[in-house]
């Protein structure tokens, strides 16, 4: 999946290198802390919308990334919340992003062990 005809990885260097500009102009509220929690929260979404299969690690770690990025802007956000948020998401993808995208082995195939 491209993001405006572009690889995923080129958007995200750009939104990088972006932040990285705005935060050694000394822009108000971001500074390299900020960059880097802004930069890591945006490649977790821009991965997780993008990987196929879905993949519900990439999505929690898309929640860590949001309360590393809270915590950056000084909102306490305890590791309880980030696990409770993180266990939703792994919990709503077994319901209903990871279970249509698997289907049962066939009658007669084996699996054998190597």
């Amino acid at each position: 999946m491209k993001i405006f005809g572009r690889e995923p990885a080129l958007v995200i260097g750009a939104i990088g290198s972006l932040l990285t500009v705005l935060a050694a102009l000394g822009t108000p509220g971001i500074d390299a802390g900020a960059a880097a929690a802004i930069t890591s929260l945006a490649a977790a979404v821009i991965m997780a919308i993008t990987t196929r299969p879905v993949a519900p690690a990439l999505f929690t770690g898309a929640v860590a990334a949001g309360a590393a990025l809270l915590a950056e802007y000084g909102f306490a956000v305890s590791e309880g919340t980030v696990g409770a948020i993180s266990g939703a998401v792994i919990a709503a993808f077994a319901l209903f992003g990871v279970r249509p995208q698997v289907e049962p082995a066939g009658e007669g195939v084996s699996v054998s062990a190597n």
